[in-house]
């Protein structure tokens, strides 16, 4: 059996999921050349980069795993690239990209490396991969500043630029961006490890375009394009018509302080069509929480399918794009303009866009309601190692809560940022201690630190550690969670708040200095950080859940004998815990 492809030819199955598949496992082969070759910790260890294929008009061909703002919205880059450069590409080229305003890139830090893939001499494929830098110049090291005046304060902003030339590299202009990072060492290897993977894309592209021919590898793009919008479509036209409500918000915006700002969305399905409209949305800020279009598109995308059948999840591409239609006014705080800082954007108000969707259609479909994850936890500490002498800017997230809830599931325990869906990873306590003068003394799940549910959301993390090095500053970061809460959904509670704490020794004994979200505070030898980072939201009234489930629960430590009673309304013996039949019964009658 044959399918009859787009160019007119017969496309045998075979190939085609032969075809397909390659292209994924392509993609995944460039994370993980980057993954064995950056020096990078948030690169090597925790995995934020992207990598995926395009084709030369831009369109969504192979995306199999990465940050949400990084990747599925690089078609915006890509079509740019092409209106700038399209004449002048050749085989062997490399262009560097990171500005949002002029090449569409989420934030200063994650630089994207693009090389044009030629097939006898005509461009088929334009291959990416996103990675965050060590550093990208700015006001503060590692880019995440939440005071900038504009966004020259984040970094250096770098449209799209030859770095190799037909095969040649342009040492000078690559001396010059070096030049203003403060880790130029550091940076020229992660650079040169994402344009490593470029190459071997190129290599098994080629490979691909040699064995089944340019016409063939075409046309399986475009069936695999035009299968997955009809599935898409298909998925759509079950969610009943009808225009459903979600909004989250950020704590503040690093400058305004103590003001929250809200990303709201109205999500109207119409048949097999979807519109997304944000314009409720706050206007920009001057703090760095602004997102530009193309990371909210990437955002909303990603959240919207998440409530889409799971056998898709390989499949997504082009044709998932385009029954999906977008209002995002220009001036908003999720369509930024320029000169507005966007340091923050892709935790928040990344996040917030991704959970004002998950909230709309949760809401249009109850079977598959999702919970908001743990908020993020990330900060930035800049200081000196004893050790070596040398500066050092500690970047991370390894203290993140868990996911939220999914109807039918508990959320998932040790995931980290809802932004990174999984593709991001919590890096190695030993290495972060090799790299960084800081001691881990306690990491672990805390009990009652969730939302609450029938299906209850993954556990909340608490983490310490000490500073054995110099004075120094500690930007909390793109952090959040403190005063909005994660939502739950269908009667489950929402996320617990979220804290953070210097404890330092005052010479009065040990005081716990709060430190809220988008701040910089210095730090001092011997201060002890110490993060409550909280679970997901759950779903579900808590009092349906399950009372084994409760026990075992109970049993690991992850709820407390108190909340088994108060909140699950789930009666234990208090010496063998066994569940007390007729205690819960009463329990849930009183309720």
């Amino acid at each position: 059996m044959t399918t009859q492809g787009t160019n007119g030819r017969g496309i045998d199955p075979i190939t085609l999921s032969t075809v397909w598949h390659a292209l994924q496992s392509t993609g995944r082969e460039m994370r993980h050349v980057i993954d064995r070759t950056a020096q990078n910790y948030l690169m090597a260890q925790l995995h934020d980069m992207a990598a995926g294929i395009w084709d030369v008009q831009g369109r969504t061909i192979a995306v199999p795993e990465g940050p949400t703002s990084m990747f599925l919205s690089q078609g915006f880059t890509v079509k740019y690239i092409m209106e700038r450069m399209g004449r002048d590409l050749r085989p062997g080229d490399v262009i560097l990209c990171n500005d949002p305003y002029k090449g569409y890139c989420n934030h200063l830090p994650d630089w994207g490396f693009f090389r044009p893939v030629f097939y006898k001499d005509e461009l088929v494929f334009i291959v990416l991969t996103r990675g965050h830098q060590l550093d990208t110049g700015g006001a503060f090291p590692g880019g995440y500043f939440p005071n900038g005046y504009d966004i020259h304060a984040e970094g250096i902003m770098i449209p799209p630029i030859k770095v190799i030339s037909e095969g040649r590299e342009r040492t000078d202009v690559l001396e010059l961006i070096w030049n203003n990072v403060r880790w130029p060492e550091g940076v020229r290897i992660d650079n040169y490890s994402m344009i490593a993977a470029t190459k071997v894309c190129e290599q098994r592209l080629t490979a691909l375009l040699d064995r089944y021919g340019r016409d063939m590898v075409v046309a399986c793009c475009d069936e695999m394009v035009n299968r997955t919008e009809r599935a898409v479509r298909a998925e759509i036209a079950r969610i009943p018509d009808g225009t459903y409500i979600g909004e989250s918000a950020t704590d503040d915006d690093g400058t305004v302080l103590d003001e929250p700002v809200w990303v709201r969305l109205d999500l109207t399905v119409r048949g097999d069509e979807m519109t997304l409209d944000f314009s409720r949305s706050d206007a920009q800020r001057k703090g760095f929480v602004n997102a530009i279009l193309a990371t909210t598109y990437g955002d909303a995308v990603a959240a919207t399918v998440l409530f889409f059948d799971t056998a898709l999840a390989d499949f997504h591409n082009e044709g998932t794009l385009r029954p999906l239609r977008f209002v995002v006014p220009e001036g908003l705080v999720v369509n930024c303009q320029y000169p507005a800082t966007v340091g923050g954007s892709p935790v928040n108000v990344s996040a917030q866009i991704m959970e004002a969707v998950m909230e709309a259609l949760s809401k249009a479909l109850p079977q598959r309601s999702i919970a908001a994850w743990g908020k993020h936890r990330g900060d930035y500490v800049s200081s000196v190692d004893p050790r070596s002498g040398e500066r050092y800017v500690r970047t991370s997230f390894d203290y993140d809560g868990s996911c939220g809830a999914v109807y039918g599931y508990d959320g998932y325990q040790g995931v980290a940022t809802l932004t990174g869906l999984g593709a991001l990873n919590r890096g190695n306590m030993e290495e972060m201690e090799i790299r960084v003068p800081w001691r881990l003394l306690q990491y672990e799940m805390v009990a009652d630190f969730t939302g609450a549910g029938r299906w209850r959301g993954g556990p909340g993390i608490h983490w310490v550690a000490v500073n054995e090095g110099a004075d120094g500053i500690i930007a909390t970061g793109s952090s959040d969670g403190d005063e909005i809460l994660g939502f739950g959904a269908h009667g489950g509670s929402p996320s617990p708040p979220c804290r953070t704490y210097i404890r330092r020794n005052t010479g009065k004994g040990m005081e716990d200095i709060r430190l809220k979200p988008h701040r910089l505070v210095p730090i001092q030898p011997g201060d002890i950080i110490v993060k409550h980072s909280s679970g997901g939201g759950g779903v579900g009234p808590p009092a349906e859940r399950d009372p084994e489930l409760v026990r075992q629960d109970v049993v690991n430590e992850l709820v407390s004998p108190e909340a088994a009673r108060d909140v699950y309304k789930v009666a234990l013996d208090p010496k063998t815990l066994a569940i007390d039949r007729e205690g819960t019964r009463a329990l849930r009658a009183a309720r």
